[in-house]
């Protein structure tokens, strides 16, 4: 079995959760910022992970998923400051299912990031965005080890499910 995990990540959060992901898998493997994949060809399962931006998948990350191959094998991972399971978080697992059409999604890992102070300072300022801006301070020190912790777990699971 071959298997991809690449990532595109600002901050670098996501970045932490693919480089878990990579370590907990023991197969022939790869690990590559989604803008240097240039072919999904050959890879058993993919992990795609993004840092979820205005309640979705960034543009950047938006190609990679559309041209998935009908069937092949993908688990999402995301980061982002909401909290876990939170509104804003399903909405960009449900954008990347509808961008995947084609593909088996296999399952989604999400957790907190830590969010750019600038970002949470401007959100602070309007008030329709005042609940999410406070509720993104408290993702400061994520992900965490604990965090890193459920994103192996997460990786073998669907490491499992792969091989069914």
């Amino acid at each position: 079995m071959k298997a991809l995990v690449t990532y595109f990540s600002l901050s670098g959060n996501t970045e932490k959760v693919a480089r878990a992901i990579f370590e907990a898998i023991d197969v022939d493997k790869e690990i590559k910022a989604i803008q240097d994949v240039r072919s999904t060809d050959g890879y058993d399962i993919l992990f795609i992970g993004f840092p979820v931006q205005a309640h979705s998948v960034p543009e950047a990350a938006q190609p990679i998923i559309r041209d998935l191959k009908a069937g092949q094998k993908v688990a999402f991972f995301s980061t982002h400051g909401s909290l876990r399971g939170g509104q804003l978080a399903r909405q960009a697992f449900e954008d990347a299912l509808g961008l995947a059409a084609k593909a088996k999604v296999l399952g989604h890992f999400g957790c907190r990031g830590k969010v750019d102070p600038r970002i949470i300072e401007m959100l602070l300022k309007k008030p329709e965005h005042k609940a999410w801006g406070e509720e993104a301070k408290g993702a400061d020190s994520h992900p965490d080890a604990a965090d890193l912790a459920d994103a192996k777990a997460f990786a073998l699971e669907m490491m499992a499910r792969a091989k069914q």
